[in-house]
């Protein structure tokens, strides 16, 4: 067994139970308890040490009249005996020289009964057990392999300073990790790479968009025992031009201006304002505003920046870019293809990612996790699993089947069942936004209303929220689509989402992936 936390005030508890016989006051008699109390330095973090370092043991239980520490053999070093095995002391301090899991047993002989708590085992003697865990110091060692064209594994990179392994503009490089001592915190950062941070335990892509020589670093660390390693190569990537075609990758607003991030670097000089048009639909109202500038980003060179004339952008606007085919080239000399439409994704910051245990991305939770709310009639007609087939970042997203005519009605748990909340303020407008990928819409009944997701929100829940989204008959399908609502909440606090799907009066099922869902603060136009 462990030893579980001593508390000073169970101690003292035990002390004002410590009965006396009043008699002549100088005839006073105390009567001394047993009481089981043996404790360590290290039981507040599961009694894990890292090697060569030591641990405190105590038995400070009233009532011992005998004891006995016992330590495995060639594992530590006690420390002021000439013993490194026994040990009759009451405090005691071992050095672990080994790594692995060890007992450490204690045996106590007592005056009378002893008591673990307030429970009498009826015995005067008890053995106790101490499972010690000893780490090894904290060590890494990282290795890449350049991905190709259609993401399948390539070339082992040559992982030393000044390697300068080429990669192709627009690539990606796969990493990953090997480490002992159970390392709990792993920091990736990659110069010149996309993305640039990032922590994570399970292998990383990174694109790299950018001409140039670039390092690489790597943490593994953990907190308690403190420990880590570092790893860094100098020059490790070097990007070099490329013939491919450039691609669109998405489009986002970039400190109030329209960015369009394109798979590797764009020449400035080749940048034409007469080539785009931006569109804007808000409440119904369509217009293009004139575009005053187009210039490539100081800091990232990938991204081409639309600046407007006298026209800011808000949350609850569409925003579509076109462009038609001119000038415009990578600096390695391809041309940019034309696109219409390409509309207009927010960076948003997502409360259920950075103030909430919400697996938004699907990437961390099981279906047992997302249950059945068990509102009876059509809710609980659908199918949900955690699916690897599809993600729209990531490599996991839930894939969802209403069944013919049926519904659905989930929340989202831990592993407790507990519903996992998030924190909202009274008062402001928030977007609710996630992305779905339909397989197959069915047949929707015209006479009946389109199949929809809705987002209920526990407690003061609006149950006038609208679809998020509606499956309309000319739904986007084959594709990722975001979907958003813009909501405020009655009253601050956490909340947790109850989230709906209705098919009913579809006869089909209706197939379709869903992942990245965000709750994030939004401006809406005036």
């Amino acid at each position: 067994m462990k030893v579980r936390n001593f508390n000073i005030l169970n101690w003292l508890f035990i002390m004002a139970l410590i009965p006396a016989a009043c008699g002549e006051e100088d005839d006073l008699k105390l009567i001394e308890p047993d009481h089981r109390v043996v404790y360590t330095s290290e039981m507040d973090f599961d009694n894990t040490v890292e090697i060569n370092n030591s641990i405190t043991f105590g038995d400070i239980s009233p009532g011992v009249v005998e004891r006995t520490w016992t330590f495995p053999e060639g594992v530590v070093d006690i420390v002021g005996s000439d013993s490194d095995i026994t040990s009759n002391d009451d405090i005691v301090k071992a050095i672990f020289n080994v790594v692995g899991d060890h007992e450490v047993k204690l045996n106590q002989v007592f005056k009378g009964n002893v008591y673990v708590g307030t429970k009498n085992l009826n015995t005067k003697v008890i053995d106790t057990t101490i499972v010690v865990r000893v780490l090894s110091p904290i060590s890494a060692s990282i290795k890449a392999f350049s991905l190709n064209k259609d993401g399948s594994v390539g070339t082992e990179l040559n992982m030393a300073d000044n390697a300068e392994n080429e990669i192709t503009a627009s690539r990606s490089v796969r990493f990953s990790f090997t480490s002992e001592g159970e390392p709990e915190v792993f920091d990736w950062t990659f110069e010149g790479g996309d993305p640039a941070t990032i922590e994570s335990a399970d292998p990383v892509d990174v694109k790299y968009k950018r001409m140039g020589i670039y390092d690489v670093s790597f943490i593994a660390s953990r907190q308690r025992p403190f420990g880590g390693d570092t790893i860094h190569f100098d020059n490790l990537i070097k990007v070099i031009p490329s013939t491919e075609p450039v691609d669109l990758e998405k489009v986002s607003d970039r400190e109030g201006d329209i960015g369009l991030v394109f798979s590797r670097e764009m020449d400035p000089t080749t940048l034409n304002p007469v080539n785009f048009e931006v569109s804007i639909e808000n409440n119904g109202n369509v217009f293009s505003p004139v575009i005053s500038k187009v210039t490539v980003d100081e800091n990232e060179g990938n991204i081409v920046r639309i600046a407007l004339v006298g026209e800011q952008i808000y949350n609850d606007d569409i925003i579509k870019v076109s462009y038609t085919p001119g000038s415009l080239s990578t600096l390695d000399g391809v041309q940019a293809d034309g696109f219409t439409d390409q509309q207009l994704i927010f960076n948003k910051i997502n409360i259920l990612d950075t103030s909430s245990d919400y697996d938004y991305s699907f990437e961390n939770s099981t279906a047992s996790n997302w249950p059945y709310m068990w509102w009876g009639g059509i809710w609980g007609e659908y199918d949900l699993q955690i699916s690897s087939a599809k993600a729209q970042h990531g490599s996991k997203s839930a894939y969802i089947e209403f069944r013919p005519n049926g519904g659905m009605i989930i929340g989202h748990t831990n592993t407790a069942g507990d519903q996992i909340t998030f924190p909202v303020e009274a008062g402001k407008t928030y977007e609710i936004g996630l992305w779905v990928y339909v397989e197959d819409l069915g047949e929707n009944d015209p006479a009946g209303f389109a199949p929809d997701i809705r987002f209920f929100w526990f407690p003061d829940t609006d149950w006038g929220v609208g679809g998020n989204p509606t499956f309309s008959s000319d739904f986007s399908t084959g594709k990722w689509v975001y979907s958003s609502t813009f909501v405020q909440f009655s009253a601050s606090g956490d909340k947790t989402f109850q989230i709906r799907g209705y098919n009913e009066a579809n006869p089909k099922r209706l197939k379709f992936y869903m992942d990245n869902l965000s709750v994030s603060l939004a401006k809406l136009r005036p």
